[in-house]
């Protein structure tokens, strides 16, 4: 997969590109060689990206040459050929950092920290606003932290006129040195960074055809930045070894076995906040919609051959938490050979990856966990992420626990889902803040939420049941390599036998039948109820963290009611810290309102293609731009009259109340649309 890349130097085959494009003819090859059925390559339409080059050179003042390879950031910059710039420093990128400094045509190289600070498109979009050219990201922290050579890429989330690319710390030190000499340099610049909108890409298919319409999905992404070693070849090398595996033992599937390799997870959109997993988005949305229904489960991976942790996990919706505990538990290889703390199961699925696109499409989904450790804050999205950091054991382990969850997953006879569970996240997580929330809408909500899980747990120990039942044959299948084997024998008594043995065996199929009717009833009822537990509750922050509806208006009710006590003492400091928390105030701290507020707009009020999987998931949002910037400008001219700033955030307690209790109510009125939902799946199992 290495072989196919935009920038012949560090890489890269991005959403839509040339390289992306002949890695998927390869992988259609290799998908028909090792044997799989009914291959499909299924066109989306996303905004491409290729990267061919970025190129700075710059002479010191010592007449020493230097010439910089640079990353780059999902925007649009041709130079044709070597160009002079002039080249600024300014520090963070912030708006106070533009202060008396003149941009205008220049590159505006700036030090960045997207974990601890900011995200790469507000000093970029700032940048844009002061005329600058291009930005030039340093990572000071946050990411690429492995090496001080480490360049980085991460999505945009901005307009594709607003420039950026990546330098590494120590081509940086070099400028900033020359660049204390003197407020700013020349330098050359060679780029050629290209996005159009409204391209094609493929998402590739390929099946073990099972004998029902059930089918289980496993899901990988192909494009990658840099080379992409364990983001995300070696989960594509995943999929593909499971899938030769299955073939070479002659496993026969009871429901269809898909393997997927997914396009444009990195970036797909131009000027979304939500601009990645764009194939995978449109694969369950758009492309097949029919799949909705039929996959019973998503196995989706990310970054698969390194040790994260010392454990290991499965990161899953709350609705399949109890199986994959139960597998877990019964997972024949002992995981603390590899991860010395054990393997477990986590929740919910977070937004890093595919798997989040796919669930709430109504496809129970889960992941590798990988987003949790040292990895991502170092070697992710640079070009580190390469063969030095490979660990076969890991990689050996996880084809052995993704294909046996495949197998346990294709022998149930009913998808497990326990909305149980999610009623008992839901319960956990209502936490009055004020004391002054409607506690009878509270009460009534949770009351209600408790019958819900009586009947939801009900239904699902009926399904496990259901799922326990041991078939002997098909546990000897796994350990003979999928061959089913039987030994017959056959004496003149049997013989003897064969009309009444034709009559028992036709009253047990008849009965078999009304079994297997009564299940794909119950599965298209709990399917049904899942996609609806997706509906009604998955709600994102700004920091696209996954909650619950009223836990938006519930936090900010936290820092807002914090902030209030802090002005009543006259602590306005301790008042502006709470407010760095609340939404995604934390921007108005540092940047122009424009900034700001395009990057808040363009999130509420952009149609919901352009959102994709984020469409209409951040609510409540609480623009403090205003009471910020007043108590800043308090603080530096050394006033303590905030009367007015206390009046608007006590007006903005107020509305966060009433969203808090609207959101209660809501969710009582989704747990009894649960509920009837669930006693429908009662009374199929009591029929």
């Amino acid at each position: 997969m290495e072989e196919f890349k935009s920038n012949p130097v560090l890489g890269y085959r991005t959403a839509g590109s040339k390289a992306e494009f002949d890695t998927g003819e390869f992988l259609k090859a290799e998908m028909e060689r090792i044997g799989l059925s009914d291959i499909h390559k299924d066109e989306l339409c996303l905004d491409s990206w290729e990267f061919e080059k970025a190129v700075m050179r710059f002479t010191d003042r010592d007449g020493e040459k230097h010439e910089i390879q640079l990353g780059a950031y999902q925007t649009e910059f041709v130079t044709d050929g070597w160009k002079e710039y002039p080249l600024v420093y300014a520090g963070r990128g912030k708006e106070a950092d533009y202060d008396g400094v003149d941009v205008t045509g220049c590159l505006v190289m700036v030090d960045i920290n997207q974990r601890d600070e900011w995200w790469i498109n507000y000093p970029v979009y700032q940048a844009r606003l002061k005329g600058a050219a291009a930005v030039i990201a340093v990572q000071d922290n946050g990411y690429g932290e492995i090496d001080s050579e480490a360049l980085n890429a991460q999505d945009i989330a901005g307009p594709k006129d607003a420039p950026a690319f990546s330098m590494s710390r120590k081509d940086a030190e070099i400028l900033k040195a020359a660049l204390k000499e003197t407020p700013r340099i020349t330098v050359q610049f060679d780029a050629k960074s290209v996005v159009k909108e409204n391209m094609p890409s493929y998402n590739v298919w390929g099946t073990i055809p099972g004998r029902s319409e059930d089918m289980i999905l496993l899901s990988g992404h192909y494009d990658s930045y840099f080379d992409g070693f364990q983001d995300d070849n070696c989960a594509i090398a995943l999929m593909f070894g499971i899938a030769r595996t299955l073939l070479e033992i002659g496993y026969k599937p009871e429901k269809t076995i898909v393997f997927c390799c997914m396009a444009a997870e990195e970036w797909g959109i131009e000027n979304s906040k939500y601009d990645w997993s764009t194939g995978a988005w449109q694969q369950v949305f758009k492309l097949r919609p029919e799949w909705q229904g039929k996959v019973i489960a998503d196995l989706n991976f990310e970054l698969p051959a390194y040790a994260h942790n010392p454990w290991d996990a499965i990161r899953s919706t709350y609705e399949y938490e109890d199986f994959l505990t139960e597998f877990v538990k019964e997972f024949p290889v002992d995981a603390r050979k590899v991860y010395p703390e054990g393997l477990g199961v986590q929740c919910p699925i977070e937004t890093w990856s595919d798997d989040f696109s796919v669930a709430i499409s109504g496809i129970p989904s889960m992941v590798n966990e990988f987003s949790s450790a040292e990895f991502m804050e170092t070697h992710y999205h640079s070009q580190f992420d390469n063969d030095e950091y490979y660990n076969a054991d890991v990689f050996r382990f996880h084809h052995e626990l993704y294909g046996l969850l495949v197998m346990a997953f294709d022998r149930v006879k009913v998808a497990p889902v326990n909305v149980g569970r999610t009623l008992q996240a839901l319960q956990e997580s209502v936490r009055p803040v004020t004391g002054r929330e409607d506690e009878k809408s509270i009460r009534v909500l949770l009351e209600r939420t408790a019958e819900a899980k009586k009947i939801a747990d009900e239904v699902y120990r009926k399904v496990k049941e259901i799922n326990d039942v041991k078939n002997a044959d098909a546990a000897c299948c796994i350990h003979k390599g999928g061959q089913e084997s039987h030994i017959e024998e056959k004496s003149e008594a049997d013989g003897a036998d064969e009309a009444e043995s034709a009559t028992v065996q036709r009253g047990e199929n008849a009965a078999d039948t009304e079994a297997n009717d009564r299940n794909a009833a119950l599965q298209k009822q709990l399917l049904y109820l899942f996609r609806k537990c997706q509906d009604y509750f998955v709600r994102l922050n700004w920091h696209d963290e996954v909650l619950f509806p009223h836990e938006a208006a519930q936090s900010n009710l936290r820092h807002i009611c914090d902030a209030v006590r802090s002005l009543e003492n006259r602590d306005v400091q301790g008042a502006l810290d709470a407010l760095y928390l609340v939404d995604n105030n934390q921007y108005a701290f540092q940047f122009d309102d424009e900034v700001y507020h395009y990057f808040t707009e363009y999130v509420l009020n952009q149609d919901c293609d352009r959102l994709q999987w984020g469409a209409g998931r951040i609510v409540h949002h609480v623009d403090l731009s205003k009471e910020v910037k007043s108590l800043q400008k308090k603080i530096a001219e050394g006033r303590n009259d905030v009367s007015e700033e206390l009046a608007a955030l006590r007006k903005m307690e107020e509305e966060q109340l009433v969203c808090f209790d609207d959101d209660i109510r809501y969710m009582t009125q989704a747990v009894d649309t649960l509920t009837a939902g669930l006693k429908k799946a009662k009374e199929v199992l009591d029929f």
